[in-house]
């Protein structure tokens, strides 16, 4: 606590239900948060590391406020002050005095706690008091009033999940359009199609960049799905649902205040008992998050193969060079950008069994486990948006064809067999297909040798282009 000593280390006395203890003066949070640095020296990762969830706290408080003011129960000018307080916490202020560790036993009291004293300090030294001067204005009476950490901890956790879900959403989009520019540029590049990893029909590589950009974008609609279930919050119902010591209409005006501060269309819990201990918003939220990481990791490891050479590989396209590839072998140049997304996708998926095991763990009308559970949903909405922004703009962004390479596997493969057997029989153009591999020569050159079809036929036959054109036309037929 050395930082927050004055020149003269002034110290001041807080007590609390353990006893007393001696904090500096000009120590901005109280005595519950200094119990907690002492009792939760856990991660090492504090509030403050995640500015939307101690932007998401402050909202919390600050429509609270105006509730109970709103209500009669709160002075105007404390309420006046509170908000102003919060208003600044919102704009990015005082995130530093957010010190307790992200995971704490307690169900959140000590984030709670941590922001009502921060809140009651910052307000009393607006109103001219000393920090600590509680006679003036309590942390627990008046920032903290017609509230619980029952409710308020889970509706600042969605708030929290809402917040940090739009820049996702916005690299998201981005990433998505990155994939849909690189399918325009590639849609001439015939290639070969490959499924478990042998030779199948042709397609284009256009084609295959705009199944990426496809696949992105319905995780886009999923996750904003999946959003809509954490605007259902428990505000009002302080301990365990049945809103004990909140006055009436406080939980109504607390809702539409916090609705209006966040932007976001909350609406009351239908029962507000059930809503205090059930998770199953976040354990859906997350899982559309392992969905997301799932599948985009699934496209890096193509990426990886499609570029893996540049000569023993497939090499069929080239990834942007960001970083030499080998301290031994010079010139070596590695995927690193789609290396990084599958580990940050390794990390998602192991949170999101964190979130279902912590999940499960509640008991009767609390969830205790929620600390570690908002720790892993944020930290993989942080990984995965940072992870979408940099396989965009180091990555996909860059990618080129190679379009001769290309050209010259599907001219070497025998995929073109696919398009004998609706002519001369599966067994036929199978037989055309093996000794194509045994003589390597084509499946054009082979099926002309044996008589199969005639020269001139080739090219409205035997190339790609025509097996796919066909293909189109017969998908395109009512």
């Amino acid at each position: 606590m050395d930082g927050y000593l004055t020149p003269d280390d002034a110290m001041r006395l807080e007590e609390d239900t353990i006893g007393e203890m001696q904090l500096p003066a000009n120590c901005v949070y109280g005595i519950h948060t200094a119990r907690a640095l002492c009792n939760f020296p856990i991660s090492g990762v504090p509030l403050s590391h995640f500015p939307e969830l101690v932007g998401a706290l402050a909202m919390v408080k600050k429509a609270a406020a105006m509730a109970n003011c709103e209500v009669g129960d709160l002075a105007p000018d404390l309420a006046r002050a509170i908000i102003t307080t919060c208003d600044e916490i919102c704009a990015g202020q005082h995130h530093k005095n957010f010190v307790v560790d992200m995971v704490q036993g307690g169900a959140g009291t000590s984030t709670n706690m941590n922001a009502n004293e921060v809140i009651a300090n910052l307000t009393l030294e607006r109103l001219g008091h000393n920090y600590g001067d509680y006679r003036n204005l309590h942390p627990n009476d008046h920032v903290n009033r017609s509230q619980s950490t029952n409710d308020v901890y889970p509706t600042a956790l969605r708030l929290a999940v809402l917040s940090a879900c739009a820049p996702l959403l916005v690299q998201q989009k981005r990433l998505s359009a990155a994939f849909a520019e690189r399918a325009q540029a590639f849609e001439a590049v015939m290639k070969v199609g490959r499924t478990q990893m042998q030779d199948a029909v042709p397609i284009t590589l256009g084609m295959e960049f705009a199944s990426f950009a496809d696949t992105v974008d319905e995780d886009i609609e999923r996750l904003q799905q999946a959003s809509e279930l954490l605007k259902e919050v428990n505000l009002g119902g302080t301990a365990v649902g049945t809103g004990v010591n909140a006055p009436s209409g406080y939980a109504e005006r607390a809702i539409d205040n916090l609705a209006a501060i966040s932007g976001h269309n909350l609406i009351a819990a239908k029962n507000r008992i059930e809503a205090s201990s059930d998770l199953g918003a976040f354990v859906m939220f997350s899982s559309t998050l392992k969905r997301i990481a799932v599948k985009i990791s699934k496209i890096c490891n193509d990426l990886r193969l499609l570029s893996s050479g540049p000569r023993a590989g497939l090499g069929e396209i080239s990834l942007p060079p960001v970083q030499a590839g080998s301290s031994i072998m010079p010139g070596k140049v590695n995927p690193v950008i789609p290396e990084v997304v599958n580990q940050v996708v390794y990390q998602v998926i192991g949170n999101d069994l964190t979130v279902t095991l912590a999940a499960e763990a509640g008991q009767l009308q609390l969830n205790a486990m929620e600390p570690v559970l908002i720790l892993n949903v944020l930290q993989s909405i942080r990984m995965l948006t940072r992870a979408f922004q940099v396989l965009t703009d180091r990555c996909v962004n860059g990618i080129e064809a190679n379009t001769e390479r290309c050209q010259e596997l599907l001219e070497r493969s025998l995929v073109l067999a696919t398009a004998l057997a609706p002519l001369i029989g599966y067994e036929r153009a199978t037989e055309i297909a093996k000794i194509a591999h045994r003589t390597n020569s084509t499946v054009a050159e082979v099926a002309v040798q044996t008589g199969a079809i005639e020269a001139s036929d080739i090219s409205s036959l035997l190339t790609a282009e025509a097996m796919l054109s066909r293909a189109i036309r017969q998908k395109e037929t009512p």
